[in-house]
Parts: C-alpha cells; sequence; structure tokens
C-alpha cells in the first residue's frame, strides 16, 4: 500500500459521507453498459462508417483499435496472474467499511482476481486513443469518457486502487498507440480487410458479436468459462 492511494481513499471516502446519495450513482453509472463500454464501441462504428478521404485509414484504425483492446486484457490478466496478488480495497480489511455500497456491484470472481492492474482501464483508455487517433474532437471525449465515467467509478467504489487505474490506462494508450504506427496498422488490418471485401455478410455478422461482447468486456464468455471450469 503506498501513500498515493490511500489518501485517494480518504479524500473520496470525504465524498461519500458527505452525500450519501453520491455512492448510489457511481454505482448505478457502474453496474451498467450503456455507462460504460457501449457508447465507446458506438463510436467506434461511428469511426467506421463516416463520410471520410481516407474510408482505408479508418476502416484500419478500427480493426487495429480492437486488437490492441484485446491485447490490452490479455495483457492485463497475465500481470494480475504473475504479479504478486492485490487485493481489492473494498475487501481490504484497512478500508472495507469505507465502501458499504458495493455489496450490490454486478461483477464475478472479484475478491479472487487482483486488483492491479485495472483491466477496465487498459481496455476502455485503449479503445478511447484508438478513437482519439481516427478524430481527435471526437476522441477527446472518448478519453473523458474513459476517465469519468469507467475508470473513475471503479475507484470510488473500492474495485481497483487509483495506481491499478493509473498503470492500466498507461498500458492501453501505449498499446493503442503502438497498434496506430502506420507500419504496424496497415500490416495487422490487411487480412481482416480483405475478409470484409471477400465476405461482407460474414463480416459484419462476427462484427456485430464482437461489438456485442466487447461492450459487456466478454463478461459472458467469463461466465461460461467459470461454469465450465466448476463442471469439469
Amino acid at each position: 500500500m503506498n501513500a498515493f492511494d490511500t489518501q485517494v481513499i480518504d479524500y473520496l471516502s470525504h465524498i461519500t459521507f458527505q452525500s450519501p446519495l453520491v455512492p448510489h450513482i457511481v454505482l448505478a453509472v457502474a453496474n451498467h453498459y450503456i455507462f460504460k463500454g457501449l457508447v465507446l464501441v458506438a463510436l467506434l462504428w461511428w469511426v467506421w462508417f463516416k463520410p471520410s478521404g481516407q474510408p482505408r485509414r479508418n476502416h484500419e484504425v478500427v480493426i487495429v483499435t480492437i486488437v490492441s483492446g484485446l491485447l490490452a486484457l490479455i495483457l492485463g490478466r497475465l500481470m494480475a496472474h504473475y504479479l504478486p496478488f492485490r487485493i481489492r480495497p473494498m475487501y481490504n480489511p484497512a478500508f472495507e467499511a469505507l465502501f458499504p455500497s458495493t455489496a450490490d456491484v454486478k461483477e464475478p470472481l472479484l475478491r479472487t482476481w487482483s486488483s492491479f492492474p485495472s483491466d477496465h482501464a487498459m481496455l476502455w483508455c485503449a479503445v478511447a486513443t484508438g478513437i482519439f487517433v481516427a478524430s481527435w474532437r471526437v476522441g477527446i471525449y472518448a478519453l473523458l469518457h474513459a476517465a469519468i465515467l469507467i475508470c473513475l467509478p471503479r475507484v470510488f467504489l473500492g474495485l481497483h486502487y487509483a495506481s491499478d487505474v493509473l498503470v492500466g490506462a498507461a498500458l492501453g494508450v501505449g498499446m493503442a498507440c503502438v497498434m496506430n504506427v502506420p507500419y504496424v496498422r496497415t500490416r495487422v488490418a490487411a487480412p481482416v480487410l480483405t475478409l470484409a471485401r471477400g465476405y461482407p455478410g460474414a463480416f459484419y455478422a462476427m462484427a456485430f458479436i464482437l461489438s456485442f461482447e466487447l461492450a459487456m468486456q466478454f463478461d459472458e464468455l467469463r461466465s461460461l468459462v467459470q461454469g465450465l471450469t466448476k463442471a469439469l
């Protein structure tokens, strides 16, 4: 535990005790997908179809942005697995009394998954960065959306320490920046664009399913894997 995370928790706890309504609002934001990734996924579709003199570039940006988000999730899970386990603030005996509202958080496996780094921050900051590459005006909103509506509530509710979120955000942004280097972006997106041109029906059907799962951050797949693991 470091002084920075302790100070952030202390500051947010004062807000909680001063206004009992605030935790309920933050909890509602954290529990509903419309306030999380759904808007950012919709913006990716906007980037794909928006009128532009460089439609291929926009398509490449969307493809590598999704790849960046998936790689960020994989990297986050590997780090959480191999780095020393970090208990979440809501389960930390030193802080759990400060987070009474998190009993209703709809998150599976929280107690057994390490807090560091935040996979939400990694995924959605990567996506927001990709949107920024395609359109800086819309990208500014996307980054603010990721910071205020996705990352901040997770710190406020004790799902993550502030350092978990900051490191996750930095990794997500870094991943998206590397993938959007023109040399990398063109080569990663080429086979996907070939599939889109050759089999548009199958491509957009798969893109819809992927968008749905991405917006839900693959919660259904994780629950399915957990159920199969218990069954076996």
